[in-house]
């Protein structure tokens, strides 16, 4: 069974880039300054910020269905990421390395099933998940933090 990941569009969030940081304040979000690899996620390029890299703290809608399981939650962006990644079968390399929590929806945006697995055996999982007609896409979280990590479609 196939599937796709792909980052977000980066379109909803130019408006912040290069802003000055008390306009980003304005907004609800924050700059921060990576100071370590394999610290601040980008969920665009679906890679993790070198050391150096300007990167955007903000919420996102990440499930936007009118259901119980409606959210929103704090992601990093790049800053002035262009470059979306999109991949079939693959597991990108800002979750390869982390412990995600998978969250398999069905036609009606309600849970039909989740797991907690490293990143190492993602794939594994979302084969299986996919393996249940009822899941329609599944929702990728830092199991750490919670945050969205990314969106599993069928290919």
């Amino acid at each position: 069974m196939s599937f796709r990941i792909r980052g977000l569009d980066p379109a909803p969030f130019a408006h912040l880039f290069g802003l000055s940081d008390p306009a980003l304040a304005e907004h609800g979000a924050e700059r921060h300054i990576a100071t370590q690899p394999n610290a601040l996620p980008d969920r665009i390029t679906m890679c993790d910020a070198e050391p150096g890299e300007a990167m955007i703290l903000l919420n996102h809608t990440y499930q936007p269905a009118n259901s119980p399981y409606f959210g929103t939650h704090a992601i990093y962006v790049k800053e002035g990421a262009q470059e979306v990644y999109e991949a079939v079968d693959e597991i990108p390399p800002v979750m390869a390395h982390r412990l995600l929590s998978l969250r398999g929806f069905n036609d009606a945006d309600k849970i039909e099933e989740g797991r907690v697995v490293p990143g190492s055996e993602a794939t594994a999982a979302i084969n299986k998940m996919f393996e249940n007609p009822a899941i329609r896409y599944i929702h990728a979280h830092n199991a750490g933090h919670g945050c969205y990590a990314g969106l599993v479609e069928r290919a």
